[in-house]
Order: structure tokens, then sequence, then C-alpha cells
């Protein structure tokens, strides 16, 4: 399984995931990949241990090989240090 880790600061509004709700702050995003093309998309606080599923985020991929544009696509999408 393929995993892709990317340093992130959303805007004022955070993200949402699906065990705590909202978070906020300078988190890491992390997305897998397995053979099949399953995404799981996962977010914590940078340097913390317990990860949070990315509300509705996880997805099935055509092709597995689509992964790291994927990834990319939701780093432009979520990081916004700038609000």
């Amino acid at each position: 399984m393929a995993e892709l880790c990317s340093k992130i600061t959303p805007a004022r509004g955070g993200v949402m995931t699906d065990e705590v709700g909202v978070i906020t702050g300078d988190l890491e995003l992390c997305t897998s990949c397995d053979a099949d093309g399953g995404v799981q998309v996962s977010v914590r606080y940078q340097g913390a241990g317990e990860w949070y599923a990315l509300s509705s985020a996880n997805c099935t991929l055509h092709d597995a090989r689509d992964h790291e544009a994927v990834h990319q696509a939701l780093v432009g999408v979520l990081h916004r240090p700038e609000g």
C-alpha cells in the first residue's frame, strides 16, 4: 500500500473529521492507496500520534497510479495558510 504525506495549514474553518469534528492549525495529511485503487485519507495534528479520517474524502480510483495526483489535489484544496 502506497502512502503519501504532506504538511498543511487549512483555512480558518479547519477540516472536518469523522471522529472529532473540525480540527484546525498545523496538520499532516496522509493518503494511502491499495492495489485496487482504494484511497484512505487521514489527518492529524503535526507531530501527534492519533489519526482522524477526513470526512467524505475516501474514494476508489480507476487506476491506482493516479494516487499522487489525488493527493496533490487534496493538498491544493486544503492548504490555505493565508486563510
